[in-house]
């Protein structure tokens, strides 16, 4: 007779404990234990499987490549896909609810004719995803759809039926049921998708998987799940909002941070040719605290609008309120403003924010945004022709920034006359920049940048 055994895993990290305990002593994190129950297996004699030999390769032997890429007619999400999807390939794709992806992935199918295309749905019924495909005006008779929760069950259709793409939505509904817990648990999503990971590349079959979020933004489950495939796309933007923006967080098969910009309308998802005309529409140049971030994604170059409102605080301890950048980033360049400049932020609520709904991690949008703080602060607009960027150093100097030259070219394609960044990237520029009818204006310190761009005083 067999016992049953009790574990307590993390839900963040996948981390076990033997007994229930508030916190997470991996990751630190609080209420993240899930108790879970299994049987523990019967020992196996070892030895027998040494008789089986083993493949080993040198890494210069050249071998042909049995996989090739299948384009899907969606010029944004070919790119954020690094070319097209590889076949036997595994794509994890998050959001927030109601935001596309579902959408997204019912509009792949037609583009993909005539290859089959599975569409394993245990959240919705066949006629609703009907009447959401006769809505969109979606029509694709290589489309099949699988109303299958069970993974045993899910696993004979795709060997039975041999698709070329194969849709599970989502993966927090299907369960196995060789395990007690109910579908949605550590284990269930961990030993599912593991399953269906290995069966898709088994039967060369593209495996896209979507997933929920949790209310912090990250993705639902064990983070062992993002490690097991070979791409996760994570969708960006509110739900309100027509404007969508998917990003790669991982992908093996292409660069990272790459993203495809998207706008939701009564057809469905349609990609946006040109993002910057986008994120800089609409803008004012009359009003103080707006300035133009020449920023990068991946192998794109974006003209980004930066937001600061600097309003007198009623409070002892003054606001710093950030949407779209690092707060942390953010108090150090108000640090550097009043230090190094003089430009005195205490007592003043301070609110920055990257229109569009973009997120920006890189360095160098530290420029543009002390170049709107300081704008709004002193009530001086920047000027509306010029952009920036550059990384500001704790004694107030611009280091190099990468992909100068794609900024410069993004800059001078949509008009703009000036561009200001860090002098140690003017030596690099190639002779056909120059060329170029915008004016390149290389600056060692902060303070000589916001010469150029707010004229302090």
């Amino acid at each position: 007779m067999t016992r049953t055994a009790t574990r307590y895993v993390c839900s963040n990290c996948g981390s076990v404990s033997l007994k229930y305990q508030g916190k997470c002593f991996e990751c630190q994190s609080w209420g993240t234990l899930q108790e879970i129950r299994s049987e523990p297996e019967p020992k196996k004699r070892s030895g027998k499987h040494l008789d089986t030999p083993v493949s080993v390769q040198n890494l210069h032997d050249f071998a042909p490549s049995e996989y090739r890429r299948i384009m899907t007619g969606i010029g944004e999400l070919d790119r954020v896909l690094g070319g097209g999807i590889m076949q036997a390939s595994a794509i994890l794709v998050g959001g927030e609810p109601g935001i596309g992806k579902s959408t997204l992935m019912l509009q792949l199918a037609p583009r993909l004719a005539p290859l089959k295309v599975m569409y394993v749905s245990g959240e919705e019924s066949p006629n609703q995803i009907r009447e959401r495909a006769a809505r969109l005006s979606i029509r694709a008779e290589n489309l099949w759809l699988v109303p299958e929760i069970t993974l045993e069950r899910i696993l004979w259709v795709m060997e039975k039926e041999q698709p070329a793409l194969v849709i599970i939505d989502s993966i927090q509904t299907v369960h196995s049921e060789e395990y007690q817990s109910s579908a949605g648990t550590i284990t269930q999503i961990r030993e599912c998708a593991a399953m269906l990971i290995r069966a898709a590349k088994r039967l060369n079959i593209v495996l896209m998987i979507i997933g929920h979020i949790t209310k912090e933004g990250a993705l639902a489950g064990p983070k062992a799940l993002e490690h097991m495939v070979d791409t996760v796309l994570q969708f960006e933007g509110e739900g309100s909002q027509r404007y969508r923006i998917v990003r790669s967080v991982k992908n093996r098969f292409g660069s990272t941070n790459e993203i495809g910009v998207f706008r939701m309308d009564e057809k469905g998802l349609e990609e946006v040719v040109n993002p910057s005309e986008f994120f800089i529409s609409g803008r004012r140049t009359d009003v103080p605290g707006n300035a133009i971030l020449a920023a990068t994604e991946g192998t794109r170059a974006l003209l980004v609008e930066v937001q600061a409102l600097v309003s007198k605080t009623n409070f002892s301890m003054p606001q710093r309120i950030s949407t779209g950048f690092d707060l942390k980033r953010m108090s150090i360049i108000l640090a550097v403003l009043e230090k190094r400049l003089g430009i005195e932020t205490w007592g003043q609520d301070v609110f920055v924010k990257i229109a569009g709904g973009l997120k920006l991690s890189e360095p160098a949008a530290d420029l543009a945004i002390a170049a709107a703080i300081a704008s709004g602060l002193l009530n001086r607009t920047v000027d509306p022709l010029s952009v920036c960027c550059g990384e500001i150093g704790l004694s107030g100097e611009l280091r190099a920034i990468s992909d100068s030259d794609r900024r410069i070219r993004e800059a001078a394609h949509l008009g703009f006359e000036q561009i200001v960044l860090p002098e140690s990237n003017i030596r690099e520029l190639k002779p056909s920049i120059k060329k170029l009818p915008v004016t390149v204006r290389g600056c060692k310190t902060l303070q000589d940048a916001l010469q150029h761009l707010v004229r302090l005083p």
